[in-house]
């Protein structure tokens, strides 16, 4: 039986994040699969690691923690881009040194939940490819991915010499890199990469407006932007589905905290937004948005 290996990266403040990822994940995987999860981290706190082993639980799975020393990283922190971008984005830039006895990966951001099996996702055929992944909601060209969501081909990486390739381009655009890690994947990658034709596995959602694919059965929900679905009155779509899987996990509310959630989050949250983009109503995407999701989504 093939293993599934997912690698994803954070710190104390995001494991909580990452273990909801986790959580949806064994929640929906199909029976009698071996699941690996690799943790790239560059110092978690015991009982953070702790928590990270109760998932096991959920499902019987693997979890190892690799440190990370970010000097490894230095090319990558200079980097003047989006300052939301920390340095753990750019791990996955050395994925293939760092799992060096696995052959292929999926690599998933924080802020992501899988409602699917990820089993489908992971067995796409890549051989042939670097990497893999849907196109971006702004791609900048055709083929251009979103990094949030990635297989890699860790052994047609180390063979191609493509952390070199990825070193070398940064090294030359430093100045002109407007995406981080994403824009270094897909411009050093450009003619390596497979794009992934069933978009339901990177549902990139951030306002109710604002979807890359607009579907009521999401295999994958990539909340994208700055209305991430764990801040307090942020109104995010599919933000069900989050706490949903939260809720599973064990960084699980309280039943009075997951009560006053659902008494007072949701409306007020409406009010913030409508406050916020008081002309909404009077915009053709707003109706659009609405036609696409209740009367010709899936």
């Amino acid at each position: 039986m093939e293993d599934i290996n997912i690698c994803l990266a954070c710190d104390n403040n995001y494991a909580k994040y990452a273990g909801v990822v986790i959580t949806s994940i064994l929640k929906n995987l199909n029976p009698n699969k071996n699941v690996k999860f690799f943790i790239l981290h560059d110092n978690l706190a015991e009982d953070v690691i702790y928590k990270f082993d109760l998932l096991k639980h959920i499902y019987p799975c693997s979890i190892e923690f690799i440190k990370i020393n970010n000097d490894m990283y230095q090319d990558y922190m200079n980097i003047k881009t989006n300052k939301y971008l920390s340095i753990a984005t750019y791990y996955r830039l050395k994925i293939a040194s760092l799992l060096l006895n696995i052959d292929k990966v999926l690599y998933l951001d924080c802020d992501i939940v899988v409602n699917d099996d990820i089993s489908k996702l992971y067995q796409i055929n890549i051989d042939n490819y670097v990497l893999a992944g849907v196109e971006d909601i702004c791609a900048k060209f055709n083929g251009y991915i979103n990094a949030g969501v990635i297989i890699f081909n860790l052994k047609k990486m180390r063979e191609d010499g493509i952390e070199e390739c990825l070193l070398s381009w940064t090294r030359e655009n430093a100045a002109n890199i407007g995406c981080g890690d994403q824009d270094i994947i897909n411009f050093a990658c450009k003619d390596n990469i497979l794009v992934i034709n069933d978009k339901s596995w990177n549902v990139q959602s951030s306002e109710f407006y604002k979807r890359s694919v607009y579907t009521k059965n999401p295999k994958l929900i990539h909340y994208i932007g700055k209305y991430k679905p764990w801040l307090k009155y942020s109104l995010c779509y599919y933000k069900d589905f989050y706490i949903k899987y939260l809720q599973m996990s064990p960084w699980a509310m309280s039943s009075k905290d997951y009560a006053l959630y659902k008494l007072f989050d949701e409306p007020i949250s409406l009010i913030r937004y409508i406050r916020h983009r008081p002309f909404i109503f009077f915009t053709k995407n707003f109706y659009k948005a609405i036609i696409k999701s209740y009367f010709m989504a899936d």
